[in-house]
């Protein structure tokens, strides 16, 4: 990691920037194969799945209702903790309608309603994110989601990740679909014989899946929001403990080679002990080639104060915001632009991604800065309604009439008007 001196406030969009990926060079490669699972379903993901992963299946659903998937018990207590933890933070957001009178005999309000149907991307590869099917499953269950289709990647063996396998088991889910990559978002975006098209698709991928989640929503399909490579910024100063913050860097250079991390502190001498930690640590990482990539796009930076830190992090809008400080509840009062912040040296990141109970799907590459990350809230839509009695409509009636009348909209106006007629004349 680059340390940067004290920079001046010009500088920092520059400091901002993220790793660029063009996704036009993508769009013919990742457009044709949309449209090849459009024309040709299953039949284009079964040769996709050939031409990527390397295997041949002979069908693409998996029902596991039934059958038996093996892991290690301690990995299954830890799932079975971090799925308890995040049923109660996103069952505390469900919202009860709340009637409004907002004059007499005029009263309005809004409903939750359930997405009714929803595609879960879950990655694969190296190491398949059964963390992400939580994060997923779970708010879409408790929303009430009547379909949620689960998409991931066979193994190398041309089958369902156990883990994986075993998680939809505990989330009451029956079914997967064993297919990957741009293929598998067209899969939901258009459906096929084994696939059901979904009303809005979620979850992370490569650059594959991100530019057809973008290509997805030409055709009426929404995402939970652009996605980018992961990133983190801490903000630290001379209480925080210098191995505590390498870690939490790493933890986030190890996702992959585009990410970016980023270390703010008004301490000269942190910085230096945080980078030593880096050198440190890297050395018996798994993943230490992506993790060194990542470096590569990765920046320290000392600033005056505290105040200055908070005021950078919000120009930066990191997707994960780790503030490691002595008044970490002050200084977090500060933070207006985040997408989930970690207060104090004992938060890291790694909670939010596994077992809290927070969700780890969030905005990435400044998108912070105008998205949420996922809450039961992407899984529902808002419905307003309103009623209005005899009375309501004779007192609002009346400015309804001249509003209608001013835009030169008569029927507008008539649809009030034979109304209070009406009532005139029974009266």
């Amino acid at each position: 990691m680059k340390t940067i001196k004290y920079p001046k406030e010009e500088e920092w969009p520059s400091l901002c920037q993220r790793p660029t990926f063009d996704f036009s060079e993508l769009e013919d490669r990742v457009g044709a194969i949309m449209m090849d699972v459009k024309t040709n379903g299953d039949q284009a993901l079964l040769r996709y799945s050939k031409q990527f992963d390397g295997v041949e299946l002979n069908q693409l659903a998996i029902d596991i209702a039934n059958q038996s998937f093996n892991i290690d018990p301690d990995l299954a207590d830890a799932i079975k903790l971090a799925k308890s933890n995040i049923e109660k933070f996103h069952l505390s957001q469900k919202e009860q309608p709340e009637i409004i009178e907002t004059m007499p005999g005029v009263n309005c309000w809004r409903k939750s309603v359930a997405i009714q149907k929803v595609g879960l991307y879950i990655p694969g590869g190296s190491a398949p994110l059964f963390s992400t099917l939580l994060m997923l499953a779970i708010p879409a269950k408790i929303a009430g989601c009547q379909n949620i289709v689960v998409c991931t990647p066979p193994t190398k063996g041309g089958e369902l990740n156990e883990v994986i396998g075993w998680t939809c088991q505990l989330l009451g889910i029956e079914k997967v679909f064993l297919t990957g990559g741009a293929q598998a978002i067209g899969a939901m975006t258009f459906g096929t014989k084994s696939i059901p098209k979904v009303d809005k698709i979620f979850g992370p991928g490569n650059q594959f899946v991100t530019a057809a989640k973008q290509f997805a929503q030409n055709y009426g399909v929404a995402i939970d929001m652009p996605a980018g490579p992961s990133e983190v910024l801490v903000i630290a100063d001379d209480s925080a403990y210098p191995e505590f913050v390498a870690a939490d860097l790493l933890s986030q250079a190890e996702h992959g080679p585009d990410s970016q991390v980023v270390l703010v502190s008004d301490s000269k001498t942190l910085i230096t002990k945080v980078g030593l930690e880096i050198d440190k640590q890297i050395q018996d990482l798994p993943r230490k080639e992506i993790a060194l990539k990542a470096l590569e796009n990765s920046t320290s930076i000392l600033v005056k104060d505290l105040n200055e830190a908070a005021v950078f992090s919000n120009t930066y809008a990191p997707e994960h915001l780790i503030i490691a400080t002595k008044n970490a509840e002050e200084v977090g009062e500060q933070i207006t632009i985040a997408g989930s912040v970690f207060l104090g040296n004992w938060s890291c990141e790694s909670a939010g991604d596994y077992a809290s109970g927070t969700n780890h799907t969030l905005p990435t590459n400044g998108y912070a800065r105008n998205y949420s990350g996922v809450s039961l809230d992407s899984f529902v839509k808002k419905i307003t309604f309103q009623k209005l009695d005899e009375n309501g409509i004779q007192k609002i009636g009346p400015a309804i009439e001249k509003m209608a009348e001013a835009e030169q909209l008569q029927a507008h106006k008539n649809a009030v008007s034979l109304r209070l007629k009406k009532l005139n004349n029974e009266n």
